[in-house]
């Protein structure tokens, strides 16, 4: 089985329209949405089934028993976050300012707190003919690239065999991007032709050149920007990195999107140039 990975260089490239057309395309049987702090795949991607859902636990939280608590203050004044407040005569943890550091059960004279596995995200894993691994963080949590980590490993694990496995990954540069690179066969860019899209895409070549990944890139709403498509390709071949193809803005895209469908469901110039490239990213993978 070979692993593709869809990345890009921000949000709203287009990384997961090209991800769900090369679903369609290759009607992948082992899918998975790493993009677990603003997760979509799930909007055009069809499961028949109900998924399996699990709780991600992240770092601990402080929490307060209200019974112990005789208000005397010291969590409030050692807390560098301020996550404490006062709730009447006792206090209380705020959940979105506690960082984890534990100094106010340090500090309790009672004993009123306590350090306590914190839900930080959901898993979903659905199953049947084809298998889609996705996961929701929580807003303000950490451990975003664990939780990345076990969202491929349960695609991993119960994927049925199959040619190709299509992962729609997080934009940026960051540790979910890290951890979503581990174990792909090749890595693919989604730039848009801008300046700021040019800047974006030479950070996340550089980053996935440090774990040696294999690369590809294409653009997509190149027509927006002919001049800088054409300097994007090549800067691509100049540095030896293959150039996939060029995606044109196309309404009907819009369109499909907002009825739940992927580019691929629709007849229009964008379907052509996505179909081309999944073509070349074949080819590029050997299979």
């Amino acid at each position: 089985m070979k692993r593709l990975l869809v990345l890009s260089g921000k949000g709203g490239t287009g990384k997961t329209t090209v991800s769900s057309s090369f679903i369609e395309f290759s009607q992948a049987r082992a899918i998975a949405d790493c993009d677990v702090d603003a997760p979509n795949l799930h909007l055009v991607t069809k499961m028949e089934t109900e998924p399996e859902v699990s709780d991600f636990m992240g770092a601990e939280k402080a929490v307060i028993d209200p019974e112990k608590c005789i208000g005397c203050g010291q969590c409030v004044e050692y807390c560098r976050f301020g996550a404490v407040k006062s709730c009447g005569e006792v206090y209380q943890i705020q959940d979105y300012a506690c960082e984890g550091c534990g100094i106010c059960e340090y500090v309790c004279p009672q004993s009123a707190v306590t350090m306590k596995d914190d839900v930080a995200g959901r898993q979903e894993l659905y199953k049947g003919e084809k298998v889609f691994s996705t996961a929701a963080l929580k807003m303000g949590r950490g451990n975003s690239g664990k939780l990345v980590t076990a969202v491929k490993l349960a695609m991993l694990k119960a994927a049925p065999e199959t040619e190709l496995a299509v992962v729609d990954g997080s934009p940026g540069i960051g540790c979910p991007v890290i951890a979503s690179m581990s174990g792909m066969d090749l890595v693919l860019i989604v730039a848009e032709p801008s300046v700021s899209g040019k800047n974006d895409l030479e950070r996340l070549i550089k980053t996935a050149e440090s774990f040696q990944m294999k690369m590809g890139v294409c653009v997509n709403k190149w027509n927006t920007s002919p001049e800088k498509t054409e300097e994007i390709e090549k800067w691509c071949n100049a540095q030896g990195i293959p150039f996939m193809g060029k995606i044109p803005y196309d309404k009907e895209v819009s369109r499909a999107v907002n009825a739940g469908k992927s580019a691929a469901e629709v007849d229009c110039p964008a379907r052509t140039a996505l179909l081309q490239i999944y073509q070349n990213v074949r080819n590029e993978l050997k299979i």
